[in-house]
């Protein structure tokens, strides 16, 4: 199937994750849709992390600069959240510095 370069990857939103469920590969769902690989992998990274966040209790603010008046509505979610994620990390890093040796 012939390669687009541009694809709205929100819009086939509910293919991808009926293919998804069906325990399609995402070079299979890239191939189905006339989608990269490239593609398919940012969509289904930046669908996984927007549900860590619902499931935080963090609801999604849309990109972009925010108005004058506008808060954030859930801080301490957020920064639980946050705090969630660099814990991760620093656990990611302390065993990747042991496997080398350097810790």
């Amino acid at each position: 199937m012939k390669k687009r370069k541009y694809t709205k990857v929100e819009a086939m939103e509910a293919e991808i994750m009926e293919m998804r469920g069906a325990g399609k590969t995402r070079r299979e769902i890239g191939e189905q849709l006339g989608s990269t690989l490239k593609q398919v992998e940012t969509w289904i990274t930046r669908d996984n992390r927007k549900q860590a966040k619902l499931a935080a209790g963090i609801i999604p603010r849309p990109k972009g600069r925010a108005r004058g008046d506008a808060a954030p509505e859930n801080v301490e979610a957020e920064q639980a959240y946050e705090i969630n994620r660099l814990r991760m990390e620093n656990k990611l890093l302390r065993d990747f510095l042991q496997l080398t040796g350097r810790k």
